[in-house]
Formats: C-alpha cells, sequence, structure tokens
C-alpha cells in the first residue's frame, strides 16, 4: 500500500510527511471525515510508510499488507460457533479482513459487515480486543522500527474497551504509533479524543476523482465529469454511480414513469404504479422518496442554466431537458413537502399502496401549478 492509491488528498499525505521529516510524529493520531473520503487509504499507505525501511524483504510485506509491526483492530460480531465466554477479536476474523483491504482501502461497514457473514448484527471492538493489543504492542518490533496499530472505526468500541485503549494510548509502548479512523467522533470518550492528535480529513476535489476515473476504470472525460460531481467528494459514491443496473436507474425510471403518468392523467396506470412502489420494501421505497427529492432539486435548478449548480447524469438530465419547466417557484415546496410527509408515513408502517397511490394523484394537481 503506497501513496498512489490515495485518490486526493494531497493536503493531508504532506502535512503526516511534514510530521515525519520534523521529528514532531504524535504517538496518536486520528483521521476523521465522512464515509469515502479515504480516510483508511490515508492511513494504510502512512502506516506503511512508518514502517518502509527501505529493505526488500519489509517492501515486500507490506505490499501484501503483511508486515509484522502492522497490527489492525477493527469491530468484530460473534459468530454462533464461539463459545459463550468468549470476547471476539480482530484475529478471529484475520483472514476476511486481509482480503477486503487487499481489494482496496475503500470500503464500509457494509461490506466489511458482509464479508464476515454477519449482515444482521451489531459490529464492536470488544474488551479482549484492547487485551489482545496490550500483548502484541509489549512485543519488541521485528524489524527494529516503528510498530503501528491502525484502528478502524474506534467509536465502535465498548467502555471496558475504551478505558484500556486510553491507558495504552497515555502510557504508549515504545516506537508504537496509533492511527485511528474514525467517522463519529463524538460518540469517543472525551479522554481519547483530548490525547490524539485530530487531522480532519475533508471530501475529495472533484478533479481528483475525475482524474482517478478516466486513470483507474477508463471513463470517459465527459462521464467522469459528471460521476465526480455526484460523488460530492466520495470515492465510495463515484463507484456506486459507475455500477451498471444500478438502483439510482430503477429509481430513475420509476421518477420518470411518475411524472408522465401524473401529467397525463392516467388514474389507472398511477395505481399500477403505487402497486410496483409497494413492493420495494420499506428501505428502498424511503430510499426512492430520498432520490424523488433529490431530482425535484435538480429539476428545479436546471431552469436557472447555471451548470455548476445542477448535479445528474447523463440520463437524468436527458429527460430534465423538457421536463424541468414543470418544477417551479409555484410548486417546488409542496411537492418537497408532499414527498417528505410520505416519507415519514412510510417511516410509521403506513399502508404503502396508499401512501403512494396518494403521492401520485397529488402530483397531478401539484404539475399544474405555475
Amino acid at each position: 500500500m503506497n501513496w498512489n492509491e490515495v485518490i486526493g488528498q494531497k493536503e493531508v499525505q504532506e502535512r503526516l510527511m511534514q510530521m515525519v521529516s520534523e521529528d514532531r510524529l504524535p504517538h496518536a493520531l486520528m483521521l476523521c471525515g465522512p464515509q469515502g473520503v479515504g480516510k483508511m487509504a490515508l492511513a494504510m499507505a502512512f502506516g506503511c510508510q512508518l514502517l518502509d525501511d527501505g529493505r526488500t524483504s519489509s517492501k515486500a510485506m507490506l505490499d501484501k499488507l503483511e508486515h509484522p509491526d502492522l497490527h489492525f483492530t477493527y469491530p468484530t460480531i460473534k459468530l454462533p460457533s464461539m463459545s459463550s465466554d468468549h470476547k471476539p477479536v480482530s484475529d478471529d476474523f484475520a483472514r476476511d479482513w486481509h482480503d477486503l483491504i487487499m481489494d482496496g482501502p475503500y470500503f464500509t461497514m457494509d461490506d466489511w459487515m458482509q464479508a464476515m457473514g454477519g449482515e444482521n448484527q451489531q459490529a464492536i471492538i470488544t474488551a479482549g480486543e484492547s487485551d489482545d493489543l496490550v500483548r502484541k504492542l509489549s512485543l519488541k518490533s521485528s524489524q527494529g522500527g516503528y510498530k503501528v496499530s491502525l484502528v478502524w472505526l474506534p467509536e465502535r468500541m465498548n467502555i471496558e474497551c475504551a478505558n484500556k485503549l486510553l491507558k495504552l494510548i497515555e502510557e504508549p509502548p515504545q516506537q508504537t504509533v496509533f492511527i485511528m479512523v474514525c467517522e463519529e467522533p463524538d460518540k469517543l470518550l472525551e479522554t481519547i479524543r483530548s490525547r490524539v492528535q485530530r487531522i480532519d480529513v475533508k471530501k475529495i476535489d472533484d478533479v481528483s476523482i475525475e482524474q482517478a476515473l478516466v486513470a483507474q476504470r477508463g471513463v470517459s472525460e465527459d462521464a467522469a465529469h459528471r460521476i465526480a460531481r455526484l460523488a460530492n467528494g466520495s470515492w465510495l459514491k463515484a463507484m456506486e454511480e459507475l455500477q451498471v443496473g444500478s438502483e439510482n436507474e430503477q429509481f430513475l425510471d420509476m421518477f420518470i414513469s411518475l411524472m408522465r403518468l401524473a401529467y397525463q392523467k392516467r388514474i389507472k396506470d398511477l395505481r399500477k404504479w403505487s402497486e410496483v412502489m409497494a413492493g420495494f420494501g420499506r428501505e428502498k421505497q424511503k430510499r426512492w422518496l430520498t432520490y424523488f427529492l433529490r431530482m425535484t432539486r435538480e429539476n428545479f435548478m436546471y431552469n436557472f442554466q447555471q451548470e455548476d449548480l445542477i448535479y445528474m447524469t447523463q440520463k437524468e438530465e436527458d429527460f430534465a431537458r423538457n421536463f424541468a419547466r414543470f418544477v417551479n417557484e409555484g410548486n417546488i415546496l409542496p411537492i418537497n413537502e408532499l414527498a417528505n410527509r410520505a416519507f415519514r408515513d412510510i417511516g410509521q408502517n403506513a399502508n404503502a399502496k396508499i401512501v403512494f397511490f396518494d403521492f401520485a394523484l397529488q402530483m397531478i394537481v401539484l404539475l399544474l401549478q405555475k
């Protein structure tokens, strides 16, 4: 793992390397920021940089992320095969974790849960993990340099684990560097937050995402430009947009169908449309309503012909070209209120067929408002 695998974030890279060159590297760092901006990529690249002593053997181990002085800590689950008194630790899932990170440093908790086979459980970092970490870090460095402890999502530590880790951070073993990758720092103990140097990782700039899409994924420059703007600084979001037959394509089809049928006042077909929506399942229904809100906003903004204000795919823009004029100052707020109300009703387990048929009927009226 090296800096070339980090998309954008040059400012953070330079800051980290400056700490090393000026010999003021803290014993505990915490990279904070939203999902998909490359916190884990930065942490892994920096950890490997600290452990790279120039020897061929070290480089080979780092390339495979199997260096004996690189220790990963991450949330785990309890499998049915584990005994009742066993506290799950990272080593229990070491092979699954290694497979995941070797696929790339950009992934989500959902990806990790799927890799562990525990989609319906709550992953945490247990007190057993902190005991394991104390044992590992008490040993001398196998290569004579740093020992790097990379903790992914420390906010998922239970209180017993957090207190034990706090003691370890307060009195760190010699030449040990803790690198934490955190998305919700407010959930961490204040005593831990006060003892680490926090670095906020901002969203990835659009240009870096565009360049990576072209270079790594073979995307055309025009498509890369659109995807980068839709990604809103997240490489994970950019990857979602690339997926063939993605959910958003289905959502666009449902959005287009609704608008055309409502404009044509085809009541029977709108009932069929609502039945299709009812078959999606509640979480997917809420995702579609979120998509609907975004699309109405984008169509409203399209009327102003300001490219820097519009975030749509080519297919979405193709539809907006003729439809956008129907979303205007007279109905944008009522449309948003309608969608938010439907979102609330679905969240409260209302009958989805009734909710979406009523939603569709009201769109007939709202599309005529000017």
